[in-house]
């Protein structure tokens, strides 16, 4: 009856081409934060809205900020042509996503409607072109706009209508607060404006006091992750930090884990020591590096989008370990620099597609670190599970982690994953000897690797290669970098070293090949996790054939 009863794309009284462009992207409703928004900003009125990542809360914000700018040209061709739009993100990578939305739900109206990305730090002179043009919406960080407003590039005070601020509890934790208030004084007096966020904290009262002006507050009445029905979430107790690499390495080599994955782990230095040990027995994954371009980290985003790998290591250190106040980019544990870019942000908002599992390899420092973790995956209405490897001194943080996110006392939130490790007993000397090959040396040379790689192939640097051919020189002739030497032996797994419980029922990963549109075949099987897992818990009786 409630679903009767709730809002339709129809319902808003949307520009029809807009409602064309809403079909082809598949949405049948409206979310909830988008049905109880879009009304209110039609009418006019300022938002506060909180909804959990992966919420929609991109179209909440677009939907009614294309809907007012289209009716706005439709008055008559005497309408100026200007800036009416400005969103404001945190990081490059949400404003090429805000973008992208954008111009998804404009594909029937951009000859009446332009949007441009100025987030991107090194193309001040294109964008100067860009903006010379008044396209009718900007995305950018605040100090991407702020740097254009200060060169008279852009110009807001006589033509803005519409400001959104989305991510809004990072924007001040990300170092933007003087930007922020430096920005709004180019701002006219009067316009409408969204606070959109996954938490309320006291950034975002802040921020709320000074762009707002009555507004009404959305806190949907919802858990800021979905139910248990669509995310199943574990705790997995690893006595050692070895069982974590050996119950890793036997969950992706036996191919437990079916579909996407996302590795988390706290530093930077971590990725690269995993990304080192999956290699060893062949297991492709791919490490997102703050330190790398911006078209490096999309390129490697829309790769794992496509299917080309399954699995993405990734640290939310450069997002989450900024939240202290101040300007100051926090470290990691041991000095690792959490990202070279202070822009870059990986756990928050990044549309990764079809994520089946996120894996907390290392332990969330935050309960906001585990909910933008966990939001990667169980998006939409798509499944999803997280589990949490946990060490026996990490319990007491998890336990005060879990209270913090709602778990009730007595009943965890994170359900006990009993795994017998005497089942994968025999793959602990192949985990040590990969463990022996992932030296401190070995990660150090695949981080500079990666960047020597990036110097290689940048085209920015093409002309000056082209002038110092020396330094080309230097670079290709230096000595070797072998991160790790990979054995291949590791890479097979031998039927005699299979659990009992799975032989004949799960096969060793194999090299993956490239993705291909034209099979798309899926057979409807039993989740070998969750099958393994049922046949790994002690059980009082057990149902034998």
């Amino acid at each position: 009856m409630a679903e009767e009863e709730s809002l339709g794309f129809r319902d808003f009284g949307l520009d029809p081409r807009i409602l064309q462009a809403v079909a082809d992207l598949g949405w049948e409703r409206p979310t909830p934060i988008q049905e109880k928004a879009v009304p209110l900003a039609l009418d006019g009125k300022d938002l506060l809205a909180r909804a959990r990542t992966g919420s929609g809360k991109t179209a909440a914000y677009a939907l009614p900020l294309l809907q007012r700018l289209l009716l706005l040209k439709a008055t008559g061709p005497a309408v100026e042509q200007a800036v009416r739009g400005l969103i404001l993100v945190p990081t490059k990578e949400l404003a090429q996503q805000a973008q992208t939305m954008v111009q998804q739900l404009t594909t029937y109206c951009a000859r009446d409607i332009r949007v441009a990305n100025i987030s991107a730090s090194e193309a001040s002179a294109s964008q100067r072109a860009v903006l010379m043009e008044k396209p009718d919406v900007v995305v950018g960080t605040p100090s991407r706009v702020l740097h254009h407003l200060q060169q008279d590039n852009l110009k807001l005070r006589d033509s803005l209508e519409l400001l959104v601020m989305d991510e809004a509890d990072l924007l001040f934790s990300f170092g933007f607060e003087e930007e922020l208030k430096s920005l709004l004084c180019h701002l006219p007096r009067i316009y409408q404006a969204f606070l959109m966020s996954a938490t309320f904290n006291e950034d975002v009262q802040a921020l709320k006091e000074l762009v707002l002006h009555n507004p009404v507050t959305l806190k949907l009445q919802e858990s800021q992750l979905p139910g248990p029905d669509q995310l199943e979430q574990f705790q997995v107790v690893c006595e050692t930090e070895e069982d974590k690499f050996l119950l890793l390495y036997a969950l992706l080599k036996l191919s437990l884990i079916r579909g996407k994955s996302l590795l988390f782990v706290n530093t930077l230095e971590r990725s690269y020591r995993l990304r080192l040990f999956l290699e060893q027995f062949s297991i492709p994954s791919c490490v997102l590096n703050g330190e790398l371009p911006l078209r490096s980290r999309c390129h490697i985003i829309s790769q794992f989008n496509q299917g080309f790998y399954d699995c993405v290591i990734a640290t939310d250190a450069e997002v989450l370990g900024a939240t202290i106040k101040g300007k100051r980019r926090s470290k990691g544990p041991k000095g690792d620099q959490a990202s070279g870019d202070p822009e870059a942000g990986v756990a928050r908002g990044i549309d990764f597609h079809h994520v089946s599992a996120v894996l907390n390899f290392d332990l969330p420092p935050t309960p906001e670190a585990y909910i933008h973790r966990a939001g990667r995956t169980a998006r939409a209405n798509n499944p999803g599970t997280v589990l949490t490897f946990v060490l026996p001194a990490e319990q007491s943080h998890l336990g005060r982690m879990e209270a913090l996110l709602g778990g009730e006392p007595g009943t965890p939130l994170l359900l006990p994953y009993q795994f017998r490790m005497e089942e994968i007993e025999g793959f602990r000397y192949r985990c040590r000897d990969a463990m022996r090959s992932v030296t401190k040396q070995a990660v150090r040379e695949a981080r500079l690797k990666e960047i020597k790689d990036e110097l290689l192939h940048s085209e920015k640097l093409k002309t000056y290669f082209e002038d110092n051919p020396r330094d080309l020189q230097l670079l290709r002739h230096d000595l070797p970098l072998h991160p790790a030497v990979v054995k291949p032996h590791l890479g097979n797994v031998p039927d005699y070293l299979v659990p009992s419980a799975l032989r004949g029922f799960v096969h060793p990963h194999k090299k993956r090949k490239k993705p291909s549109s034209s099979k798309k075949t899926k057979k409807k099987t039993q989740n070998p996790l969750r099958s393994f897992k049922h046949r790994a818990r002690p059980r009082p009786a057990v149902k034998t054939s």
